[in-house]
């Protein structure tokens, strides 16, 4: 699933909640926030498929609740269930802020 999407598909979710499950605890939820373009990959990278924009997502979740830097199931009621790989990138005034880069 994860391979067609673009970041025209999650810019549709802009301000909506997904839900994480980081273990053994109960799942929480975070907010996408923003969808940007940051480039594009190479057409010709050897493996014969189609080239596509590169977009990085940035997420905020609960400010007392700090995840590593990791692969996370998350769940959207639209989207369905998918793995991502998370990575911290800090606090804002409303809590912690996650960064997912497709290239």
């Amino acid at each position: 699933m994860l391979e067609s999407c673009t970041v025209e598909i999650f810019t549709r979710h802009l301000g909506e909640r997904f839900r994480v499950y980081a273990g053994q605890d109960e799942p929480f939820e975070i907010e996408l926030i923003q969808a940007s373009g940051i480039g594009r990959e190479p057409a010709g990278n050897g493996g014969g498929r189609e080239s596509r924009s590169a977009f990085s997502l940035l997420f905020r979740g609960p400010e007392d609740i700090l995840l590593p830097q990791r692969i996370y199931r998350l769940e959207h009621a639209e989207m369905g269930t998918f793995d991502l790989f998370l990575v911290p990138v800090g606090p804002d005034q409303s809590g912690q802020r996650y960064e997912a880069i497709f290239t």
